[in-house]
């Protein structure tokens, strides 16, 4: 009875030393760092803490991992990049993620990776090589949990490099592995970013597959606003490339609801200047019968051009702004069909504007069938009329005008022929067609088909008999 006594004072001994451990010492060091400018000047304060094996206890893990992660943000600010992945793998680090769990490890890499991407959002060949010395690490340690997760930032890495080959063969390996785990999560952000790959390498229909394999995996899974805004926003450019804008402006409204919610300002604007091109889009398609691809018709009786309601008050007064002031500048000059203002306007506000890849494909495509309509416009009242007179009328260049109508002639949008002699455009009238062509051609067709039809039918048939 004494002897249990005794062990159990002993055990609670323990147990007191451990709950009450000093780590005044770790504290100090914190203390004097942070008193410090962020820089080179705080790192051997970090390393300190870091490389003390004597305290293991929960508070003083807690307090490392701190120093962990304030190291990281001080090498960056002194741009020892190689350094963040010199501690990772070098004893320092070692020594640290020894003493704590494989998915604690796993935490913490990847938020050292997010806290360089953080510090320098630009330099992403920095980033990639970061990256790579990681997975280079897992590898070694085996960890593959933690090397999908650090691939798969690589691939977003890559994608916004431009490096659009390289992060789709990530992306198919990481799918091929994630779908024998049935690691929802990943599979979702994986085959989101595998979409935007595909979207920018103009691969619709792949891009949409992707898309709804994102969505899928999502309805199984809880998933964040945050990525919830991706899929969303990444639904509505979908949507838009397939001319249905009023889908495509609910998408993006739902993305840019989250994101305002999440006062994430930055995407929140984007989601917004996504939606007023889908109002701005969708007015003039009402108007002009303008579509993405350009071979709807170009003609319209209709002068009016509708852009109300391109934003509400709130929405307006909240993120003003240079980014919001070219949006409605690109809408009043669209609703103008004035090409010499919407010119000016993209090269007044070109990185507002040209910056994003789907604003830039549309307003250049918009661009595009603005001035096949005014040169039509202008020039259905003539049979015979000189070029010099239809770029004065259209305040451009004689050559960017003639380039256009030889187009529009070749695309049959335009029947005449140019005189480059004479300077001169020649219109024809159109003729109507000839329906008995038509249903003849129709005819011969038809009949085509039935005598190769009956042609494989004696053929089986004589093969049936032999």
């Amino acid at each position: 009875m004494t002897g249990a006594m005794e062990v159990d004072h002993v055990e609670a001994t323990a147990g007191g030393e451990v709950d009450e451990e000093d780590v005044t010492v770790l504290e100090d060091a914190l203390k004097h760092a942070d008193e410090l400018p962020v820089g080179s000047g705080q790192i051997p304060y970090f390393l300190k803490v870091i490389e003390n094996n004597e305290l293991t206890g929960s508070k003083a893990s807690q307090l490392k991992e701190r120093a962990v992660y304030d190291l990281t943000r001080a090498y960056c600010a002194a741009q020892q990049y190689d350094q963040v992945v010199e501690f990772v793998t070098g004893t320092s680090g070692q020594a640290f993620l020894s003493t704590i769990t494989k998915a604690k490890t796993a935490k913490v890499v990847r938020q050292l990776l997010d806290i360089v991407c953080t510090a320098a959002p630009e330099a992403h060949t920095m980033q990639e090589s970061v990256a790579r010395s990681i997975i280079q690490w897992t590898e070694q340690e085996k960890r593959s949990f933690l090397r999908q997760r650090v691939e798969a930032k690589l691939a977003s890495i890559l994608f916004v490099q431009h490096k659009y080959v390289e992060a789709l063969e990530i992306c198919d390996r990481l799918l091929h592995e994630l779908k024998k785990l049935d690691d929802k999560q990943l599979l979702v952000e994986t085959h989101l970013l595998e979409s935007k790959v595909h979207f920018a390498l103009r691969n619709l229909p792949k891009a949409k597959a992707a898309l709804t394999a994102s969505r899928t995996a999502a309805n199984a899974i809880y998933v964040t606003p945050r990525l919830q805004a991706d899929i969303d926003s990444m639904s509505g450019t979908i949507h838009t490339e397939e001319d249905d804008y009023n889908t495509a402006h609910s998408y993006f409204l739902e993305a840019f609801e989250q994101l305002d919610q999440m006062n994430n300002d930055e995407e929140a604007i984007i989601a917004l200047k996504y939606m007023m091109l889908c109002r701005i889009l969708d007015s003039l398609r009402k108007a002009l019968f303008l579509s993405s691809s350009g071979n709807v018709g170009i003609k319209s009786k209709d002068e009016s051009v509708d852009m109300s309601g391109l934003l509400t008050s709130k929405q307006a007064i909240k993120y003003a702004g240079s980014e919001i002031q070219a949006m409605s500048a690109v809408a009043k000059a669209a609703s103008n069909r004035n090409l010499k203002e919407f010119q000016e306007v993209l090269e007044q506000y070109s990185s507002e504007l040209l910056g994003d890849l789907l604003i830039k494909h549309h307003l250049h495509v918009l661009r595009e069938q603005l001035l096949e309509s005014n040169l039509i416009r202008i020039i259905e009242p003539y049979s015979c009329v000189e070029l010099s007179h239809i770029a004065s009328l259209i305040e451009m260049p004689v050559v960017v005008v003639e380039k256009k109508l030889s187009q529009m002639i070749l695309d049959g949008k335009l029947h005449g022929i140019l005189d480059q002699g004479k300077g001169q455009l020649v219109v024809y009238e159109e003729s109507e067609k000839d329906r008995a062509m038509e249903k003849g051609l129709q005819v011969i067709a038809n009949m085509d088909a039935v005598v190769t039809s009956l042609f494989e039918r004696s053929q089986a048939l004589r093969t049936v008999m032999m």
